[in-house]
């Protein structure tokens, strides 16, 4: 349920706006509307923050290992987020240095260790010694007088080289380093200690991280008071005697949920605040806050994971959506195997949660998995293991036709004679194991529809209750029928052998083409009245002048029955994963004793990768049917934000 709101205004004075707003906070129930604000404070904050936010994610790349001997740092003297930039800005200066340096050491290495200084020496003494490097087969010719000394050549024997008294003619020497290799080596090793010290101080500061948290709860809570303040509306004295008080008013906006609106009624009378309410205006972005029973909470792990939040105008299905996504669940996991896994997990956290409060995560898991395992007995899925291989209690409390046995040839002829749809002409008569694989399928598809038919047509109840007092209840009543009609439309050309339109006898008498006229009959009721806002009227005129989109409607309708056809293929798609997983790791575990291990780790990380799938296509496809067809039929775009009053956290 959607608490209704109010839109509120408190008027404080100027000179103490500070204090009042403390008492506002403090109150917890005035969620401030947004508006776009800045100063020098909200600045400073906002800076603040980003250092906060850029020095943890710092800290996360650093995780001590358990052997490790660091110091615990009890409190750090100063602002933890600034030594941890400043270490980290003066570490990438050192990788800098020690990279271009290792760089320079390269050049000069193969020279050997020798003091610059000694040729600047020598060259004040009109000795210019210079070095060279040449290819070995053809330096005689390129020195020619020119006294050299060999000083080595590389390890191919393919260069050579020479320190020369006198510059060579046409040829530039090598240049001279600033320093010497020893004095190069031993700067290396005091940055590379520096360095070393920057990593350890870091990974002793990893320990202390969960200081930026609060910090940055600290942070967030001065941005949400300054941004407050900063928007709050001021109403200036016009008195301009400095002898008199100073009469400026301050002011600020927001919402209030209508059960809080004594509490607040009751402050402003305390604290001598002025208090207007009123309703919200159509144009006016109203936050959302949901109120539901603790069933119906459970939804809301998933709904707050996805940020999905219904308008405030709009309709709440949390407890319809529950419902359904907990049956949608089930059938995509579809395994009772994994659901019994999601079970014990589901256990293990509400145990060890239990003295503190079970968060609602681990319930909605313990739903989701109860729904999982029923699904999968009734479909006779243990890790999609042949079911000729399960134990016989498995499969007898399964459905009896999802069940595949040769082990009484009597049985599925036996079951063909007393089958409702064969009898009745839906589908024809099926004599072999094959047979079995058609009815599973044909009963699949027909209770995918049948979980079309009833959630969509939910929403057009909910729609129609809504409208009661107005004639657009009849518009609503006839995309209902249009449900209904291309539901058995739907039926005759997908599931049934025969077509509707010929007519069959099912033991309650002959069926016709009534499905045609029930679908034509609703279309019609909705053009007419599908517009309705007071006068009928406008109301045709407003669907003939969109009439492309109304016919359209039509195949929206049978696009979205269909579109649950998915939660049949997707569970298909899944289970086909599991049975190529047991191909390839079964066989070894029975066959090789040798490759025992290796088949059990490949069967359990095999299925344990089918899970991750499953999880994804859960929500993907479990909560699309929630959000498109069955929200866009009810209504809801989910386009509201959270009511989060201004208050202490």
């Amino acid at each position: 349920m959607i608490v209704p709101m109010k839109k509120v205004s408190l008027l404080v004075m100027d000179k103490d706006r500070d204090s009042e707003l403390e008492q506002i906070r403090d109150l917890g129930v005035l969620h401030v509307e947004k508006k776009s604000v800045s100063s020098s404070g909200l600045s400073q904050l906002m800076t603040r923050l980003a250092r906060i936010e850029q020095a943890s994610g710092i800290l996360d790349a650093y995780t001590p290992k358990k052997t490790a001997k660091f110091k615990v740092l009890e409190r750090f003297e100063g602002e933890l987020a600034v030594r941890v930039l400043f270490l980290t800005e003066r570490k990438k200066k050192l990788e800098d240095y020690m990279f271009s340096h290792q760089r320079e050491k390269t050049r000069f290495e193969k020279w050997g260790d020798f003091n610059p200084a000694d040729f600047k020496y020598c060259k004040e003494y009109g000795l210019n010694l210079c070095l060279y490097e040449f290819p070995l087969e053809t330096y005689g010719e390129i020195v020619g007088d020119v006294p050299v000394v060999v000083l080595s050549t590389d390890k191919k024997n393919n260069m050579i080289r020479l320190l020369a008294h006198h510059p060579i003619p046409g040829k530039a020497p090598y240049p001279i380093p600033d320093r010497s290799l020893s004095a190069i080596n031993e700067r290396d090793r005091i940055r590379k200690e520096e360095y070393n010290r920057i990593e350890d101080e870091l990974m002793s500061l990893s320990l202390i991280k969960n200081e930026l948290v609060v910090d940055r709860k600290t942070v967030l809570a001065e941005i949400e008071f300054e941004t407050a303040s900063a928007g709050m509306g001021l109403i200036e004295d016009s008195c301009k005697n400095k002898d008199a008080p100073n009469l400026s008013v301050s002011w600020i906006t927001g919402y209030v949920p209508v059960p809080d609106m004594g509490a607040l009624k009751r402050a402003a009378s305390e604290n001598s605040w002025a208090l207007y309410s009123e309703d919200p205006a159509e144009e006016d972005e109203v936050p959302t806050k949901l109120e539901n029973n603790k069933a119906t909470q459970l939804i809301y792990p998933l709904t707050g994971f996805l940020e999905l939040i219904p308008g405030y105008r709009e309709t709440d299905i949390s407890s319809w959506f529950l419902i359904f996504f907990t049956l949608f669940f089930g059938m995509i996991f579809g395994d009772a195997a994994y659901g019994v896994i999601l079970f014990l997990i589901a256990l293990l956290g509400m145990a060890k949660t239990a003295k503190k409060g079970v968060p609602l995560g681990f319930k909605f898991l313990f739903l989701m998995s109860v729904s999982n395992i029923i699904w999968g007995v009734l479909v006779c899925s243990w890790f999609a293991l042949d079911t000729a291989v399960l134990p016989r209690i498995l499969q007898d409390i399964s459905l009896p036709f999802v069940v595949k046995t040769s082990a009484e040839p009597g049985w599925l002829a036996a079951y063909n004679a007393n089958n409702f749809w064969i009898r009745s002409g839906l589908i024809g008569p099926q004599a072999t194991l094959n047979g079995m694989d058609e009815l599973v399928k044909r009963s699949m598809l027909l209770f995918c529809f049948s979980i079309a038919l009833v959630q969509l047509s939910i929403a057009h109840i909910k729609n129609c209750l809504a409208n009661i007092r107005s004639l657009r209840a009849i518009g609503e009543i006839g995309r209902l029928a249009m449900i209904l009609g291309m539901y058995f439309l739907i039926l005759s050309l997908i599931v049934f052998d025969k077509g509707f339109s010929m007519g069959y006898d099912m033991g309650f008498g002959v069926i016709t083409a009534w499905p045609y006229y029930v679908l034509i009959g609703g279309f019609v009721l909705m053009f007419v009245f599908g517009s309705y806002e007071g006068n009928l009227k406008k109301a045709v005129l407003s669907s003939c002048s969109n009439i492309i989109t109304v016919i359209l409607s039509i195949t929206n309708v049978f696009s979205d029955i269909m579109s649950y056809i998915r939660l049949w293929a997707v569970g298909l798609a899944a289970t086909s994963i599991a049975g190529m997983i047991n191909s390839l790791a079964v066989p070894i575990i029975f066959k090789n004793v040798a490759l025992l291990s290796v088949g059990v780790v490949f069967f359990a990380f095999g299925h344990l990768f089918n899970m991750v799938l499953n999880v994804l296509a859960v929500l993907v496809h479990g909560v699309r049917l929630n959000m498109l067809e069955f929200s866009s039929h009810v209504g809801v775009a989910w386009s509201g934000f959270a009511y989060k009053p201004f208050a202490k956290r």
